[in-house]
Protein backbone atom coordinates (compact mmCIF):
# COMPACT_ATOMS: atom_id res chain seq x y z
CA UNK A 1 0.00 0.00 0.00
CA UNK A 2 0.99 3.80 -0.27
CA UNK A 3 1.96 5.41 2.80
CA UNK A 4 -1.49 7.64 2.66
CA UNK A 5 -4.97 7.18 2.10
CA UNK A 6 -6.27 10.02 0.03
CA UNK A 7 -8.75 8.79 -2.33
CA UNK A 8 -10.48 5.69 -3.42
CA UNK A 9 -8.39 5.81 -6.74
CA UNK A 10 -5.13 5.20 -4.95
CA UNK A 11 -6.00 1.39 -4.35
CA UNK A 12 -5.28 -1.13 -6.38
CA UNK A 13 -7.71 -4.14 -6.57
CA UNK A 14 -4.71 -6.07 -4.18
CA UNK A 15 -4.69 -2.84 -2.13
CA UNK A 16 -8.65 -3.07 -1.60
CA UNK A 17 -8.78 -6.97 -0.68
CA UNK A 18 -6.03 -6.23 1.58
CA UNK A 19 -7.84 -4.26 3.61
CA UNK A 20 -11.05 -5.97 3.69
CA UNK A 21 -9.46 -9.36 4.27
CA UNK A 22 -6.97 -7.30 7.22
CA UNK A 23 -10.57 -6.19 8.66
CA UNK A 24 -12.38 -9.41 8.68
CA UNK A 25 -9.77 -11.18 10.59
CA UNK A 26 -9.50 -7.78 12.83
CA UNK A 27 -13.06 -8.02 13.72
CA UNK A 28 -12.82 -11.36 14.39
CA UNK A 29 -9.98 -11.14 17.30
CA UNK A 30 -11.67 -8.05 18.37
CA UNK A 31 -14.75 -10.51 18.93
CA UNK A 32 -12.91 -12.29 21.21
CA UNK A 33 -11.94 -12.75 24.78
CA UNK A 34 -9.02 -9.61 23.90
CA UNK A 35 -10.61 -6.47 22.79
CA UNK A 36 -7.54 -4.39 22.86
CA UNK A 37 -4.41 -5.49 20.64
CA UNK A 38 -1.58 -3.77 20.80
CA UNK A 39 -0.13 -3.58 17.43
CA UNK A 40 0.29 0.16 17.17
CA UNK A 41 1.55 0.53 21.36
CA UNK A 42 3.29 4.17 21.12
CA UNK A 43 2.08 5.00 17.58
CA UNK A 44 0.33 8.32 17.78
CA UNK A 45 -2.79 9.21 16.05
CA UNK A 46 -4.62 12.65 14.97
CA UNK A 47 -8.15 13.48 14.21
CA UNK A 48 -7.96 16.67 12.98
CA UNK A 49 -11.57 17.51 12.34
CA UNK A 50 -12.38 20.82 10.61
CA UNK A 51 -16.04 19.79 10.21
CA UNK A 52 -18.36 18.49 12.31
CA UNK A 53 -18.55 14.55 12.37
CA UNK A 54 -20.28 11.65 14.96
CA UNK A 55 -19.65 8.14 13.10
CA UNK A 56 -16.07 8.88 11.24
CA UNK A 57 -14.04 10.74 13.98
CA UNK A 58 -15.46 8.06 17.24
CA UNK A 59 -14.94 5.14 14.43
CA UNK A 60 -11.35 6.10 13.82
CA UNK A 61 -10.42 6.69 17.38
CA UNK A 62 -12.20 3.24 18.25
CA UNK A 63 -10.12 2.01 15.97
CA UNK A 64 -6.81 3.25 17.17
CA UNK A 65 -7.51 3.01 20.87
CA UNK A 66 -8.32 -0.64 19.57
CA UNK A 67 -4.92 -0.76 18.27
CA UNK A 68 -3.30 0.73 21.54
CA UNK A 69 -2.24 3.64 19.71
CA UNK A 70 -2.40 7.46 21.77
CA UNK A 71 -5.37 9.46 20.24
CA UNK A 72 -5.37 12.85 20.08
CA UNK A 73 -8.31 14.58 19.15
CA UNK A 74 -8.27 18.45 17.29
CA UNK A 75 -11.18 20.14 16.70
CA UNK A 76 -11.62 23.10 14.80
CA UNK A 77 -13.69 25.09 17.19
CA UNK A 78 -12.17 25.90 20.59
CA UNK A 79 -8.39 25.69 18.90
CA UNK A 80 -6.43 28.19 17.40
CA UNK A 81 -8.24 27.38 13.80
CA UNK A 82 -11.04 29.83 15.39
CA UNK A 83 -8.23 32.32 16.11
CA UNK A 84 -7.02 32.37 12.21
CA UNK A 85 -4.50 29.56 12.58
CA UNK A 86 -3.73 28.01 8.95
CA UNK A 87 -4.05 24.48 7.95
CA UNK A 88 0.06 24.34 7.79
CA UNK A 89 0.76 26.14 11.41
CA UNK A 90 -1.66 23.69 12.68
CA UNK A 91 -0.19 20.13 10.87
CA UNK A 92 3.51 21.81 11.58
CA UNK A 93 2.33 21.99 15.45
CA UNK A 94 0.99 18.19 15.01
CA UNK A 95 4.45 17.20 13.77
CA UNK A 96 6.18 18.53 16.30
CA UNK A 97 4.06 16.42 19.03
CA UNK A 98 5.15 13.46 17.27
CA UNK A 99 2.01 12.59 15.16
CA UNK A 100 2.48 9.63 13.50
CA UNK A 101 -0.64 9.33 11.34
CA UNK A 102 -3.11 12.25 10.90
CA UNK A 103 -7.08 11.63 9.86
CA UNK A 104 -7.81 14.83 8.49
CA UNK A 105 -11.56 15.97 7.55
CA UNK A 106 -11.97 19.77 5.82
CA UNK A 107 -14.64 21.24 4.07
CA UNK A 108 -12.36 22.23 1.43
CA UNK A 109 -11.80 19.57 -1.30
CA UNK A 110 -8.21 18.93 -1.59
CA UNK A 111 -7.26 20.13 1.88
CA UNK A 112 -5.41 16.17 2.92
CA UNK A 113 -3.84 16.01 -0.86
CA UNK A 114 -2.05 19.62 0.36
CA UNK A 115 -1.12 18.07 3.43
CA UNK A 116 -0.05 14.86 2.11
CA UNK A 117 2.02 16.44 -0.93
CA UNK A 118 3.08 19.74 1.57
CA UNK A 119 5.75 17.44 3.62
CA UNK A 120 4.16 19.58 6.99
CA UNK A 121 3.33 15.86 8.05
CA UNK A 122 6.03 13.09 8.12
CA UNK A 123 3.71 9.89 9.04
CA UNK A 124 0.41 9.00 6.97
CA UNK A 125 -2.29 11.14 6.46
CA UNK A 126 -5.93 9.66 5.80
CA UNK A 127 -9.03 11.60 3.69
CA UNK A 128 -12.21 11.36 6.17
CA UNK A 129 -13.70 13.80 3.94
CA UNK A 130 -12.66 16.81 1.94
CA UNK A 131 -15.58 18.94 0.53
CA UNK A 132 -17.62 17.25 -1.84
CA UNK A 133 -14.50 15.45 -3.02
CA UNK A 134 -14.09 11.93 -1.62
CA UNK A 135 -14.38 9.56 1.50
CA UNK A 136 -12.21 6.96 0.96
CA UNK A 137 -12.55 4.61 4.34
CA UNK A 138 -16.30 5.15 4.25
CA UNK A 139 -16.86 3.51 0.77
CA UNK A 140 -14.07 0.71 2.20
CA UNK A 141 -16.64 0.23 5.24
CA UNK A 142 -19.54 0.20 2.61
CA UNK A 143 -17.61 -2.66 0.49
CA UNK A 144 -16.72 -4.88 3.60
CA UNK A 145 -20.61 -4.90 4.58
CA UNK A 146 -21.46 -5.31 0.58
CA UNK A 147 -19.12 -8.62 0.68
CA UNK A 148 -20.63 -9.80 4.03
CA UNK A 149 -23.86 -9.84 3.29
CA UNK A 150 -24.17 -10.66 -0.62
CA UNK A 151 -20.78 -12.71 -0.89
CA UNK A 152 -18.62 -14.83 1.31
CA UNK A 153 -16.73 -12.44 3.31
CA UNK A 154 -13.16 -13.85 0.95
CA UNK A 155 -15.19 -13.37 -2.10
CA UNK A 156 -15.10 -10.41 -4.27
CA UNK A 157 -17.86 -8.08 -5.71
CA UNK A 158 -17.70 -8.59 -8.87
CA UNK A 159 -21.20 -8.37 -10.95
CA UNK A 160 -22.58 -7.20 -7.87
CA UNK A 161 -25.27 -4.68 -8.62
CA UNK A 162 -25.00 -1.63 -6.56
CA UNK A 163 -27.46 1.55 -6.96
CA UNK A 164 -26.71 5.13 -5.20
CA UNK A 165 -29.54 7.27 -5.00
CA UNK A 166 -29.97 10.93 -3.98
CA UNK A 167 -27.68 13.72 -3.96
CA UNK A 168 -24.57 12.75 -5.56
CA UNK A 169 -23.60 16.51 -6.75
CA UNK A 170 -22.42 16.75 -2.89
CA UNK A 171 -21.35 13.31 -1.39
CA UNK A 172 -17.94 12.51 -1.17
CA UNK A 173 -19.51 9.19 -0.36
CA UNK A 174 -20.70 8.52 -4.02
CA UNK A 175 -17.62 9.46 -5.56
CA UNK A 176 -15.33 7.20 -3.35
CA UNK A 177 -17.85 4.50 -3.83
CA UNK A 178 -17.99 4.27 -7.48
CA UNK A 179 -14.39 4.07 -7.38
CA UNK A 180 -13.75 1.97 -5.07
CA UNK A 181 -16.41 -0.84 -6.49
CA UNK A 182 -15.64 -0.30 -9.98
CA UNK A 183 -12.21 -1.44 -8.88
CA UNK A 184 -13.70 -4.45 -7.19
CA UNK A 185 -15.88 -5.18 -10.10
CA UNK A 186 -19.21 -4.49 -9.20
CA UNK A 187 -21.97 -2.89 -11.64
CA UNK A 188 -22.71 0.49 -10.00
CA UNK A 189 -25.44 3.39 -10.60
CA UNK A 190 -26.31 6.54 -9.93
CA UNK A 191 -29.87 7.91 -9.49
CA UNK A 192 -30.48 11.12 -8.64
CA UNK A 193 -32.50 14.22 -10.29
CA UNK A 194 -30.68 15.97 -13.01
CA UNK A 195 -30.08 18.92 -10.75
CA UNK A 196 -27.78 16.74 -8.26
CA UNK A 197 -25.75 15.08 -10.85
CA UNK A 198 -21.94 16.17 -10.36
CA UNK A 199 -20.50 17.65 -14.11
CA UNK A 200 -18.30 15.00 -15.49
CA UNK A 201 -20.61 12.30 -14.11
CA UNK A 202 -20.50 10.85 -17.78
CA UNK A 203 -16.70 10.22 -17.33
CA UNK A 204 -17.31 8.38 -14.21
CA UNK A 205 -17.14 4.43 -14.11
CA UNK A 206 -20.74 3.85 -13.55
CA UNK A 207 -24.35 4.01 -15.32
CA UNK A 208 -26.90 7.04 -14.54
CA UNK A 209 -30.28 7.00 -14.43
CA UNK A 210 -33.42 9.13 -13.21
CA UNK A 211 -35.73 6.65 -12.28
CA UNK A 212 -35.73 5.30 -9.29
CA UNK A 213 -38.42 2.34 -9.67
CA UNK A 214 -36.90 1.49 -12.66
CA UNK A 215 -33.14 -0.33 -11.26
CA UNK A 216 -34.92 -1.12 -7.94
CA UNK A 217 -35.78 -4.53 -9.05
CA UNK A 218 -32.12 -5.71 -9.93
CA UNK A 219 -30.31 -3.96 -7.15
CA UNK A 220 -28.58 -5.77 -5.04
CA UNK A 221 -27.25 -3.26 -2.91
CA UNK A 222 -29.22 0.03 -2.27
CA UNK A 223 -27.62 3.28 -0.85
CA UNK A 224 -29.74 6.60 0.08
CA UNK A 225 -27.50 9.70 0.11
CA UNK A 226 -28.00 12.42 2.99
CA UNK A 227 -29.71 15.60 0.99
CA UNK A 228 -27.40 17.95 2.33
CA UNK A 229 -28.99 21.45 2.52
CA UNK A 230 -25.99 22.63 4.16
CA UNK A 231 -24.18 22.91 1.00
CA UNK A 232 -27.32 24.06 -0.93
CA UNK A 233 -27.32 27.33 -1.73
CA UNK A 234 -29.69 27.01 -4.54
CA UNK A 235 -33.15 25.16 -5.09
CA UNK A 236 -32.26 22.13 -6.61
CA UNK A 237 -35.51 20.80 -6.35
CA UNK A 238 -39.21 21.93 -5.91
CA UNK A 239 -40.12 21.18 -2.42
CA UNK A 240 -38.76 17.90 0.07
CA UNK A 241 -42.45 16.52 -0.48
CA UNK A 242 -41.81 16.01 -4.44
CA UNK A 243 -37.94 15.29 -3.75
CA UNK A 244 -39.08 12.52 -1.60
CA UNK A 245 -41.39 11.18 -3.80
CA UNK A 246 -39.50 10.93 -6.70
CA UNK A 247 -36.11 9.54 -5.30
CA UNK A 248 -37.15 8.77 -1.33
CA UNK A 249 -36.74 5.00 0.15
CA UNK A 250 -40.36 4.47 1.50
CA UNK A 251 -41.85 1.59 2.81
CA UNK A 252 -43.43 0.60 -1.33
CA UNK A 253 -39.81 0.79 -2.78
CA UNK A 254 -38.53 -1.44 -0.41
CA UNK A 255 -41.09 -4.27 -0.68
CA UNK A 256 -39.81 -3.69 -4.72
CA UNK A 257 -36.55 -5.18 -3.46
CA UNK A 258 -35.32 -8.26 -3.78
CA UNK A 259 -35.47 -10.28 -0.81
CA UNK A 260 -31.72 -10.63 -0.58
CA UNK A 261 -31.30 -6.71 -1.42
CA UNK A 262 -29.70 -4.47 1.57
CA UNK A 263 -30.46 -1.03 2.43
CA UNK A 264 -27.67 1.28 3.11
CA UNK A 265 -26.82 4.59 4.21
CA UNK A 266 -23.52 6.58 5.47
CA UNK A 267 -25.60 8.24 7.87
CA UNK A 268 -26.75 10.74 9.71
CA UNK A 269 -30.49 9.85 7.64
CA UNK A 270 -33.26 12.70 7.36
CA UNK A 271 -35.76 10.30 8.02
CA UNK A 272 -38.94 11.11 6.05
CA UNK A 273 -37.28 12.55 3.28
CA UNK A 274 -34.38 10.26 1.15
CA UNK A 275 -35.36 7.10 3.25
CA UNK A 276 -38.38 6.17 5.73
CA UNK A 277 -38.64 5.09 9.30
CA UNK A 278 -39.59 1.72 8.11
CA UNK A 279 -36.94 1.27 5.46
CA UNK A 280 -34.16 2.45 7.65
CA UNK A 281 -34.90 0.12 10.33
CA UNK A 282 -36.12 -2.70 8.06
CA UNK A 283 -34.68 -6.65 7.95
CA UNK A 284 -32.49 -5.43 5.10
CA UNK A 285 -31.44 -2.61 6.64
CA UNK A 286 -27.54 -2.71 7.22
CA UNK A 287 -26.94 0.67 8.42
CA UNK A 288 -26.25 -0.18 12.10
CA UNK A 289 -24.23 -2.48 10.68
CA UNK A 290 -22.41 0.02 8.65
CA UNK A 291 -20.81 1.42 11.71
CA UNK A 292 -20.04 -1.58 13.45
CA UNK A 293 -17.71 -2.65 10.31
CA UNK A 294 -16.18 0.52 10.00
CA UNK A 295 -14.33 0.05 13.34
CA UNK A 296 -12.89 -2.93 11.98
CA UNK A 297 -12.21 -1.57 8.64
CA UNK A 298 -10.05 1.64 10.40
CA UNK A 299 -8.40 -0.66 12.16
CA UNK A 300 -7.27 -2.41 8.95
CA UNK A 301 -5.89 1.00 7.55
CA UNK A 302 -4.41 1.87 10.52
CA UNK A 303 -2.77 -1.34 10.92
CA UNK A 304 -1.36 -1.41 7.62
CA UNK A 305 -0.24 1.97 6.97
CA UNK A 306 1.79 2.04 10.20
CA UNK A 307 3.04 -1.24 9.78
CA UNK A 308 1.27 -2.99 12.54
CA UNK A 309 2.98 -6.75 14.10
CA UNK A 310 1.76 -9.56 12.16
CA UNK A 311 -2.21 -10.54 12.75
CA UNK A 312 -0.61 -14.19 13.38
CA UNK A 313 1.66 -12.49 16.28
CA UNK A 314 -1.23 -10.87 17.67
CA UNK A 315 -3.74 -13.95 17.32
CA UNK A 316 -0.74 -16.45 19.36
Amino acid sequence: MKRHLLSASDLSYEDAVLILDTAEELAKLVDGPVKKLPTLRGRTVVNLFYEDSTRTRISFEAAAKRLSADVINFTAKGSSVSKGESLKDTALTLQAMGADAVIVRHSASGAAHQLAASGWIAGSVINAGDGTHEHPSQALLDAFTMRRHLRDSKGDLAGVRVTIVGDVLHSRVARSNVLLLATLGAEVTLVAPPTLMPFGVEQWPCEISYDLDRVLPRTEALMMLRVQGERMNNAFFPSMREYSRGYGLDDKRASALSPEAIVMHPGPMNRGLEISAGAADGLRSVIVEQVANGVSVRMAILYLLLGGASIEEVSL
